[in-house]
């Protein structure tokens, strides 16, 4: 008995001491060692859920925001924004240095990177953009009329642009230019390979090469374009991630669905009354963009009756516009009654808005000449936007306010990339848009969106005064600050009474994201570099 008792032990013995090794075999698989850490495989791939897709990857060819989401991360400008603001920080450039006539610009470059083709970047390279970019116009670069316009032209702010050594670059300006750093920091003046420029011509927008944290590997319109890691990054340890897909999904709700499913890790466009549901969300986080933006309508001034300004006034007057935040923002915005928003040095507070009165806009439209009102076209965005969540609903209410006043607004709309197009041709009586800063300057809404120099290129307008150019050219040409300051104020003055525009909103736009996302800071310029991203 005793023996078959010692034997029955032994073998529970044995069997026990199985049974835990395996548990310790089982579960070594899942957790770390002596830290007790999880050894689970961490994300290293994100994707980002936007609502349109890019209309180039090449950013000096384009105005708008969806391609700068991407070429961000692909191309680096020679200096950068501070994180979160539009402070002057390193780029490209480690050191810069300005003459005391504020004529001359030294920019020394950082050594050692390379473009993603192998190739070096240097001054030469820093040459030869600026020579490729001065030397086009505003249909195949349309944001480089930051600059004052093209090497052929007057205005033109840049003498020269030349190489000293390897590694250091000069700049020339013609005349002072305030805010030519910031200028030099912007989205589209990302630094391309110059080899791979000239290897695919016009199809570089397709085959984008830069410096940047992450290479372009393909594209697939109207679905995702997909980055992979630049294992040879000027940045140790950076970046954090090894691929990023931009996906295109154009309804704000059907992104937040593919979120919420884990089909995206991040999307932009979150509509306002939204956003409780996903704070509550523990697998979900909010991340809230610094405001730096406006929504507007646009009435194009070259078109009849919109040539006539009392016109304009009266159409500013039709419009409800805390009705219209109210529905359509969630609290999420501010009514809009000048071209910038008053988070920017220079905004003139002073300045009264066109209240909401449907009264007094007949009463313009009778001295106009059209008592009865006329017909005309609306165009409404065809994609949410941080500065337009819903553009149809709005485009919808805004008719119906017109309609009130005798004005028959047929609303029309087109695909993203052809909206732009046509508006920019001056095509639309009217047009939804809006505008994120690219540097935190006024220069940047009142020159770059209604400044006669930049018709055709931002200024979808076709609004020209002279009067209020020479006060921009002057705004620009002086280094003191609260000299420009009540430049800007004037200009404002001005752009109000002439009103081009219908200004709606300036919002703070919402992003959402999985609980696990870490280090990502939504920028104000709507340009988020993707390089210290990653997965907890």
């Amino acid at each position: 008995m005793k023996k078959k008792s010692l034997l029955v032990s032994i073998m529970f013995v044995l069997l026990l001491s199985a049974a835990l090794m395996g548990c310790s075999s089982d579960s070594s698989s899942s957790e770390g060692g002596s830290d007790g850490g999880s050894s689970e495989k961490k994300q290293d791939s994100l994707v980002f859920g936007r609502g349109g897709d890019s209309t180039s990857l090449d950013p000096i060819t384009t105005t708008e925001g969806e391609a700068f989401k991407v070429t961000v991360n692909v191309f680096e400008t020679l200096l950068n924004y501070g994180e979160q603001d539009t402070t002057v920080q390193e780029g490209l450039a480690t050191k810069w240095e300005v003459s005391e006539d504020n004529l001359t610009y030294t920019l020394t470059l950082r050594e050692g990177v390379k473009f993603h083709d192998g190739t070096d970047f240097n001054a030469d390279a820093v040459v030869f953009n600026f020579e490729r970019w001065m030397n086009g116009d505003a249909d195949k670069f349309p944001y480089y009329t930051m600059f004052g316009g093209f090497k052929k032209d007057e205005g033109h702010v840049i003498k020269e642009v030349k190489a000293d050594g390897d590694y250091k670059v000069v700049f020339t300006l013609k005349r002072p230019q305030a805010p030519f750093l910031k200028n030099l920091a912007m989205s589209p003046f990302g630094i391309a390979s110059p080899a791979a420029i000239e290897k695919h011509g016009d199809k570089f927008r397709e085959n984008p090469v830069g410096t940047g944290p992450f290479k372009f590997v393909e594209w697939k319109p109207n679905d995702r374009i997909v980055l992979e890691k630049n294992e040879d990054y000027w940045m140790e340890g950076y970046p954090k991630l090894n691929q990023v897909i931009f996906k295109s999904i154009p309804e704000n709700s059907a992104r937040l669905n593919a979120l919420q499913t884990g089909e995206i890790d991040l999307m932009d466009g979150v509509n306002p009354s939204d956003t409780k549901s996903i704070s509550s969300n523990s697998d979900l986080q909010t991340f809230e963009r610094p405001s730096m933006n406006i929504g507007y309508v646009g009435l194009t001034t070259n078109r009849k009756p919109l040539d006539n300004k009392l016109v304009r006034q009266a159409l500013n007057h039709a419009v409800d516009k805390q009705g219209i935040i109210d529905s359509f923002y969630g609290g999420l915005a501010e009514p809009a009654k000048n071209p910038m928003p008053p988070s920017l040095e220079g905004y003139n507070d002073d300045i009264e808005p066109y209240p909401y009165d449907l009264e007094k806009a007949k009463a313009l439209l009778a001295e106009a000449g059209f008592p009865d009102g006329f017909k005309m076209e609306l165009w409404a965005m065809p994609v949410p936007r941080p500065y337009m969540p819903e553009g149809m609903k709005v485009a919808e209410v805004i008719k119906s306010s017109f309609a009130k006043i005798g004005v028959e607004a047929e609303i029309k709309t087109y695909d993203w990339a052809t909206y732009l197009d046509k508006a920019a041709k001056g095509e639309a009586d009217s047009f939804m848009l809006g505008w994120t800063g690219d540097n935190g300057d006024a220069d940047n809404f009142l020159y770059t969106l209604l400044d006669k120099d930049s018709i055709g290129s931002n200024n979808y307008t076709y609004y020209s005064n002279d009067e209020l150019h020479d006060i921009l050219i002057e705004a620009q040409s002086n280094a003191d600050q609260e000299k420009r300051n009540e430049l800007y104020k004037k200009a404002q003055e001005i752009i109000k009474e002439d009103a081009p525009w219908i200004p709606l909103a300036h919002s703070t736009p919402i992003l959402a994201g999985s609980s696990k996302l870490t280090n990502f800071k939504p920028h104000p310029t709507g340009s988020d570099i993707l390089t210290k991203v990653e997965f907890k």
